[in-house]
C-alpha cells in the first residue's frame, strides 16, 4: 500500500464542512478539549448531584464506546462516509472532536474536586499532573500512542470518578472506603478487555497492550498517591477556616468575634492574635460532606520551632456530618499556647489533609479592646 493510499486525500467534491474537519482535526480536537473544560466550570455541582452523576456516567459510557470502536477500526481501511446515511456519518466525522470535549468536561470536573479538597499544595499537584496529561495528548510523542494514551485517560477517569462517588454512598472515608473505590473503579475497562477476548480473541493482544497495560499504570500511580497522602480527600472539601478570639453558639447560628482591621480583608478573622492574658484561641471551620456523610476529622495545632520547624502540639477529634449546603460548622480552642508562628491543619483519620491555616499569636498586656463579631 503506498502512502497515498495509506492516507488518502479528502475527495474534491466532498462537503466543505467535511474537508474544513479534515485538514484542521488536530486544531478542532484541542478547542474540543478547551471548550468541554469551560462548559464544565459553568455547569459545576455538588459532589453528590444526582444530575452531576449521571452526566459524568453518560460521557464515560460514550467515550468507552466510540474508544472500544476505535480499536476495532485500527488498521482497517477508511470508512467510507458518503455511503452512510446522515446520523451515522456525523457521528464518525465528530466522534474525536466529541471524545476530547467529553474527556475536557470530565478532567476539568475532578480537577476541581481534587482542588476544593485539599490544601493548595496538595491540589496544585494533582492539577500539574493533569495538566501534563491534557498537554501530552498533543506531543508528537503520545499521539504515536494513539488509542493507548486515551484508554490511559479513561482509566484515571473511572478510577476519579469511583473516588468520590464511592464515598458519597457509603457515608465515609479511610482506606477500606478508597480500596473499594479503585477495585470498582477498575471493573469498567477489565469486563471490556473480557468482553473483546471472548467476542474477538484475536484483538486480545492489542486490548492488553492498549487497555489492560494504562489502566494498571494509572492504578499504580493512584495506590502510590494514597501511600503519600498526596491524593486529596474527595468528596470532603474546606470551604472556611479562621482564628477568633471567640466562638458562640447562638441557636441556629455561630457568633465569631474578632479584632481584625477592616483593610486586612484577605486573612480570616485573627491571623495575626494579639493574645491578652486568659485569652483562648478560637479555629472556626466548615465542612463541606455529602448528605448521609458521617466520619471524623482530626483538627491539628503545630508551632514553628526554629530548631525542629513545625511541631505538632494538638490534635483534637472532631465528628462531622454530612448534608448542610453551605458545610458542617465545627470549632477547635487551645488555651496553652505560646507566641509565635501557628498553624491548624484539618486531616482525614488517615492522615490526609483537607485544608490548613496559619497564623501568627503574639502576646501583650491586658488592655481594653473591642471586637468584631460575624455571624456563620
Amino acid at each position: 500500500m503506498t502512502p497515498l493510499e495509506a492516507n488518502p486525500a479528502p475527495a474534491a467534491d466532498a462537503h466543505p464542512l467535511q474537508l474544513y474537519l479534515e485538514r484542521n482535526e488536530r486544531r478542532i480536537a484541542i478547542w474540543a478539549f478547551v471548550a468541554g473544560f469551560g462548559f464544565d466550570i459553568f455547569t459545576f455541582a455538588r459532589v453528590d448531584s444526582w444530575s452531576a452523576i449521571g452526566q459524568q456516567i453518560l460521557y464515560l459510557v460514550v467515550i468507552t464506546a466510540a474508544l472500544v470502536q476505535m480499536l476495532f477500526e485500527d488498521g482497517k481501511p477508511r470508512t467510507d462516509l458518503d455511503r452512510m446515511i446522515a446520523p451515522r456519518r456525523w457521528y464518525f466525522q465528530y466522534r474525536t472532536a466529541i471524545v476530547h470535549f467529553f474527556f475536557g468536561s470530565l478532567l476539568n470536573l475532578y480537577t476541581i474536586y481534587y482542588f476544593k479538597s485539599s490544601s493548595l499544595l496538595v491540589s496544585f499537584g494533582f492539577l500539574a499532573v493533569l495538566v501534563l496529561l491534557l498537554a501530552a495528548n498533543e506531543w508528537k510523542r503520545f499521539k504515536a500512542m494513539g488509542l493507548t494514551f486515551k484508554f490511559a485517560l479513561l482509566s484515571l477517569c473511572y478510577l476519579s470518578f469511583f473516588a468520590h462517588v464511592v464515598p458519597v454512598f457509603v457515608g465515609s472515608i479511610g482506606l477500606t472506603v478508597f480500596l473499594l473505590s479503585i477495585l470498582v473503579g477498575c471493573l469498567p475497562l477489565l469486563i471490556v478487555g473480557w468482553g473483546i477476548r471472548a467476542y474477538a480473541p484475536a484483538l486480545f493482544p492489542q486490548t492488553r497492550r492498549q487497555i489492560v497495560v494504562p489502566l494498571g499504570l494509572v492504578l499504580v500511580f493512584f495506590l502510590a498517591s494514597y501511600l503519600f497522602r498526596l491524593i486529596p480527600p474527595v468528596p470532603l472539601s474546606l470551604p472556611f477556616i479562621g482564628i477568633y478570639h471567640g466562638v458562640e453558639r447562638v441557636r441556629d447560628n455561630y457568633q465569631l468575634s474578632h479584632e481584625r482591621p477592616f483593610w486586612r480583608i484577605w486573612h480570616n478573622g485573627d491571623q495575626w492574635f494579639y493574645a491578652q492574658p486568659g485569652d483562648k484561641v478560637y479555629v472556626f471551620f466548615r465542612i463541606f460532606s455529602p448528605t448521609r456523610f458521617s466520619d471524623q476529622v482530626q483538627v491539628r495545632w503545630y508551632l514553628n520551632e526554629a530548631s525542629r520547624g513545625w511541631v505538632l502540639q494538638d490534635t483534637i477529634p472532631i465528628n462531622i456530618l454530612g448534608g448542610r449546603e453551605h458545610g458542617f460548622r465545627g470549632y477547635g480552642v487551645k488555651a496553652n499556647y505560646q507566641p509565635g508562628r501557628w498553624k491548624v491543619q484539618v486531616e482525614t483519620t488517615d492522615g490526609r489533609e483537607i485544608g490548613r491555616i496559619y497564623f501568627r499569636l503574639e502576646g501583650v498586656s491586658a488592655a481594653p479592646r473591642s471586637f468584631v463579631v460575624d455571624i456563620e
